[in-house]
């Protein structure tokens, strides 16, 4: 892991911009971090929009995140931002905002090919930045996982026993393999749902929930659209990780 930039926010919050092999990212730490006290990770997974345009989010996630003695860690996600696109992921989407405009189902063949190619490559990415982060003197502890897509937090909590507890957002396409990798995630759950999320199947979300094999599980479910989640969402997912992570 190699840092290429660094500043201090307004809050003490240290961030750097980092490169690890072809992947770019963002850690931050609260300055309370150190060798002697290290802070626990959260993976923030973020959307699939480029870290440019999500980075306003995720910073207010991150310095949430650091207020509760978190470090966070973000990546820019295959095929996104400056990347090279994945194969095939093109037309995929061009077949998916063809079946939405003309009001029709998403394919099961469509969101396979949207989905599965970022899943299988986004995923030992991951693994291999936590690796990356679990060198720094300053990070150590149980580690979280944060955001979407859902079908990334779902194969990574079934596959990197390192992480503890996750928050995962719904809102995305769901391919019929991760409905059965569902079953495999054991570690405590917390699920953000907009139930007007527009352009996303809210019942498959739903069936998403149910097949989770975890014994800990809740389903924060609030109106709005996908951007709209509320405040005290946000804060009881802080909660949530308060629990798991300490």
């Amino acid at each position: 892991m190699r840092f290429t930039s660094e500043q201090r926010l307004d809050d003490g919050v240290l961030e750097r911009e980092f490169i690890l092999g072809e992947i770019p990212g963002i850690l931050w730490t609260p300055d309370s971090a150190s060798a002697s006290a290290p802070a626990s990770p959260i993976l923030l997974s973020p959307p699939p929009v480029g870290l440019r345009r999500a980075y306003p989010r995720l910073v207010g996630r991150a310095r949430h995140a650091a207020r509760d003695g978190f470090a966070t860690a973000t990546i820019e996600l295959p095929g996104n931002g400056d990347r090279p696109r994945l194969p095939g992921t093109e037309q995929a989407v061009a077949e998916l905002r063809r079946a939405i405009q003309a009001g029709e189902r998403v394919g099961d063949e469509t969101i396979d090919a949207l989905i599965l190619p970022l899943v299988d490559k986004a995923v030992p990415e991951w693994q291999a930045v936590l690796d990356a982060l679990l060198t720094l003197p300053e990070i150590g502890g149980p580690v979280g996982y944060s955001g979407g897509v859902i079908s990334i937090g779902t194969r990574l909590a079934v596959v990197e026993p390192r992480i503890a507890a996750a928050v995962l957002f719904a809102g995305s396409f769901i391919p019929r393999v991760i409905f059965e990798e569902a079953r495999q995630v054991t570690i405590p759950l917390h699920v953000l749902l907009q139930w007007d999320d527009e352009g996303n199947d809210r019942q498959a979300a739903l069936d998403l929930f149910d097949a989770f094999g975890s014994e800990e599980k809740a389903l924060n479910a609030n109106m709005g659209g996908h951007t709209g989640v509320p405040q005290f969402a946000g804060d009881a997912a802080a909660q949530f990780f308060a629990r798991h992570l300490r």
